[in-house]
């Protein structure tokens, strides 16, 4: 077994696809672990703001949450809606391509991947928070903890969905459970006491009230709770993910998602202000998360607070899988209409979207090592992305319903168009609130991502203009052969098998060896031992052998001069061209000095030589080397000698 079964496991066929679909079951932990995580900060993010009213600002904590559960009720119904009317998955960005048009499907695909972007970092960031405020003497290597699990839940999902959502199955609902066990217990305790509960373990005192309260503030901590909200996109990206009927257990893993969510939302919001904690300020000596406080003030410092900060911590690092669910997945959705690489779409050797995974994992580390892996520092540039989304799917959908005028789709459109009402205002007053601490650069971002869009549909545009054809095959006139130049750097067994396939090709034959120096006595002598003197002596003519001077030791230049020329002066005018390159042996070194040149080239490395209308031009090329597997199109030319030779050996055919 290789280092890549062992890690991301053995390839699956295209045909086992089904086996790796999975139920609501796995679906929660690889959908929802995002928005149920968001329980654990989302309030205190929120709280955290209301510092400097001290401890009366805990009493607006309720009134908060309970208008972002109504907005995350509104947004829930929105996308019940849309998984059924897009089942092909693909989320805001489908229904926005198909409604409203390409700039604004553009602009929902660049908010979504850059929430996703941020929801690993935020995710990792905050489990990773967690851990220091119980074990403060990691703090200094906050960045590497960050990355090192951020290594690991790459890793599980290249391995595929269906293990994703394995692993994942016991924190997600150790998390949730243990919640709901302290959420149960406080309300116990609050009943049993008539409402007024003492802490088992004492609270940090609240701080003393440094500002009044003002309508903008509260506007600042509602657009800061509203992180809560973001990940309840991901199931209706991922449809395709789930077994038949796939619709259905979409919206049923939706449902359970959003439910435990409020239900969460509700009960910490409750039972903090009942306990009356505040939050502590983050990054200051003495800071403990709300939901360490939480549990502490409801069960104390035993064995089950141990056990729930272990969960919080385990879920709010894993939480990054949703964005590693669904960001592969928009990406295919994405370059399925050319607006990204090619590559996102192809699935790699466990039925995932490999490239996706990978470039997602990249721009996390770097966001993480670019802010220290500090949840505040994030969390400015957060839920603008998502709201976004959100405000372009909800109207994509009311246009959707007027198109396909059904059963009730007066009340269907309503519910969108409310949905898409709220989360627009939701936009601007996050934006607004956040622009000076870091959303103008998410503000920012998004215009580059779609301008990157554009540019890659510009390329592949161009690659379609310039390879359709639409002229008829023109068959080859018998007796008129084409030029065949061979590249050639020293006599040897490569160089021999590239001159028997010449001969093959036809019987005008040019040789050239570029030479920077005077070293090439040895092969002229060579030459005219072992390919003048045998044509000789079958009465055949020896091919041309030419020696390219190149005094400023460049080796691709002199080639493409010499081409046109030999067109020229040959003896039946302008006619085909088929270049054969002595390609690499499989055992000796990569790389082969041309006459004791300083300049080395790769010797697949010479890349395509076009020439149309007297003019020449050079394209890279593949930088293939020895050591690396043979590609399809010398394995296809390969098997066009009539024996296999030892040594690979490359045919290029221009038609000039």
């Amino acid at each position: 077994m290789n280092i890549l079964d062992l890690l991301v496991g053995k390839p699956i066929k295209t045909s086992d696809e089904r086996a790796e679909q999975i139920g609501p079951l796995q679906g929660i932990p690889i959908f929802g672990l995002d928005g149920l995580s968001s329980a654990a900060y989302g309030p205190e993010a929120a709280l955290s703001l209301l510092i400097p009213l001290g401890l009366m600002g805990v009493q607006y904590i309720v009134p908060i949450s309970a208008a972002i559960i109504t907005l995350l009720i509104i947004v829930y119904f929105s996308y019940r809606q849309t998984i059924a009317a897009y089942p092909s998955g693909g989320g805001s960005y489908t229904v926005a391509r198909y409604n409203l048009g390409a700039f604004p499907s553009l602009l929902a695909a660049a908010a979504l991947l850059t929430d996703y972007i941020l929801t690993a970092a935020v995710g990792i960031s905050a489990g990773v928070g967690a851990l220091v405020s119980a074990v403060p003497s990691l703090l200094p290597h906050t960045v590497a903890i960050c990355v090192g699990i951020l290594f690991i839940i790459t890793i599980i999902n290249l391995r595929g969905v269906r293990e994703a959502g394995g692993a994942f199955i016991v924190p997600t609902y150790l998390f949730v459970g243990t919640l709901l066990i302290t959420i149960a217990g406080g309300l116990v305790r609050t009943f049993l006491t008539g409402g007024h509960p003492v802490p088992l373990a004492p609270l940090p005192p609240p701080p003393s009230m440094t500002q009044a309260v003002s309508f903008w503030l509260l506007l600042k901590v509602f657009s800061s709770g509203c992180t809560a909200l973001t990940g309840v996109e991901a199931v209706s990206n991922g449809v395709k993910a789930f077994r038949e009927p796939a619709v259905k257990n979409a919206q049923r893993t939706l449902t359970i998602i959003i439910f435990l969510l409020a239900l969460l939302l509700a009960g910490i919001s409750y039972l903090v202000k009942i306990y009356g904690i505040a939050a502590t300020d983050p990054g200051q000596p003495g800071y403990q998360s709300l939901l360490s406080m939480l549990i502490a003030a409801v069960f104390g410092k035993g064995v089950f607070y141990y056990l729930t900060m272990a969960s919080i911590l385990l879920v709010l690092s894993l939480s990054a899988n949703t964005a590693f669910a669904d960001f592969p997945r928009l990406c295919k959705a994405i370059a399925s209409n050319n607006y990204l690489p090619h590559a996102f779409g192809y699935r790699g050797r466990r039925l995932v979207y490999t490239y996706g995974i990978v470039v997602l994992a990249v721009l996390t580390a770097l966001l993480l090592i670019a802010f220290g892996g500090v949840t505040d520092k994030l969390i400015p540039l957060y839920a603008v992305g998502a709201f976004l989304a959100f405000t372009l799917s909800q109207f994509g959908m009311v246009v959707h319903w007027r198109k396909n005028r059904g059963p009730h789709w007066v009340k269907s459109a309503m519910v969108n168009g409310l949905g898409g009402i709220v989360t627009g205002t939701t936009v601007i007053v996050v934006l607004v609130a956040k622009f000076a601490e870091g959303a103008w650069i998410t503000l920012l971002f998004i215009p580059l991502l779609i301008f990157f869009f554009h540019r890659v549909r510009c390329h592949y545009h161009a690659v379609v203009v310039a390879t359709t054809s639409s002229d008829a095959v023109v068959p080859a006139q018998h007796g008129r052969h084409p030029i065949v130049v061979v590249p050639i750097d020293r006599w040897s067994r490569i160089c021999k098998q590239a001159l028997e396939f010449a001969t093959r090709l036809s019987p005008e034959i040019i040789a050239l060896h570029v030479e920077p120096g005077e070293h090439s006595e040895l092969l002229h002598e060579d030459w005219e031992r072992y390919v003048e003197r045998p044509f000789r002596e079958i009465g055949a003519e020896p091919p041309k052998f030419e020696v390219l001077p190149s005094p400023y030791r460049f080796i691709i230049v002199p080639l493409v001069q010499y081409i046109p020329d030999s067109r020229g002066h040959s003896r039946t005018g302008r006619r085909p061209l088929v270049r054969v390159f002595s390609a690499q042996p499989a055992r000796p070194p990569a790389r082969v000095d041309f006459a004791g040149s300083r300049q080395r080239a790769h010797l697949y490395g010479f890349g395509a030589l076009s020439h149309r209308r007297k003019r020449t031009s050079y394209s890279g090329g593949s930088g293939q080397t020895s050591g690396e597997r043979k590609p399809e199109s010398l394995n296809h030319c390969s098997n066009l000698t009539s024996r296999k030779p030892s040594h690979r050996t490359a045919v290029h055919h221009k038609i000039i």
